[in-house]
């Protein structure tokens, strides 16, 4: 067996770094939506809401060029995201009914 070169072993502990902080900043990211689904539900306001997930695709996209990083994942990656949120907001409707 070799010995993983020491630049990779240093390269993977960064992306072990920066996949933990991703985990945390979407769990914060999540219990604030949470939040916002239940003033939603409380408010009668519907799941989605079509006209602030465009703008925020727009703005993710013009983020994502300036970081250098593909509009086009950037917003994959937040469709995503926005589908789970609208699929966690209909939840809290229904059970708040």
């Amino acid at each position: 067996m070799t010995a993983t070169h020491p630049e990779l072993v240093r390269l993977r502990k960064s992306i072990d770094n920066l996949d933990a902080a991703l985990v945390c900043l979407l769990a914060e990211r999540f219990k604030v939506t949470r939040r916002v689904g239940e003033l939603k539900a409380e408010l009668g306001l519907p799941p989605a809401d079509p006209a602030r997930e465009a703008q925020q695709i727009e703005r993710l996209r013009v983020l994502a060029k300036g970081a250098e990083l593909d509009p086009e994942f950037a917003e994959k990656f937040l469709n995503f995201i926005v589908s789970e949120v609208v699929r966690h907001h209909a939840l809290i409707a229904r059970d708040t009914v």
